[in-house]
């Protein structure tokens, strides 16, 4: 019964160690370079919060999405070709198709795939 108690005390001052240890090695700088610079967001981190930040980032990041949840339900479709009706899968897919298409063609249209304006 000492036994068990003294080998859960070594385990519990081994364990305590090494965390100790692993702060102590871990430590972050908080002025490292990479966290003090621009991330793809056009704008200085160290400056006020408020500040206007150019659109056209919102309209790419808009566009990324709007087309990747797009191809993200296509990709299901592939596998389902041997298992459905024929006619429902072509027209499920004729469906994302041409709404991307139409969406391309807005934003197309809408001058929002121009990166100067």
């Amino acid at each position: 019964m000492i036994m068990l108690m003294i080998l859960s005390l070594m385990m519990l001052v081994i364990s305590n160690l090494f965390m100790m240890i692993s702060f102590i090695i871990s430590k972050k700088s908080l002025l490292d370079r990479e966290k003090c610079s621009p991330f793809e967001c056009g704008f200085d981190p160290k400056c006020l919060a408020r500040i206007p930040f150019s659109l056209h980032f919102f309209l790419i990041t808009m566009i990324f999405l709007i087309f990747d949840v797009e191809i993200a339900l296509i990709f299901p479709l592939i596998p389902t070709f041997k298992m459905v009706n024929f006619l429902i899968w072509y027209k499920t897919s004729f469906f994302f198709i041409i709404m991307l298409l139409i969406g391309l063609y807005h934003e197309w249209n809408q001058n929002m795939l121009n990166w100067i304006n």
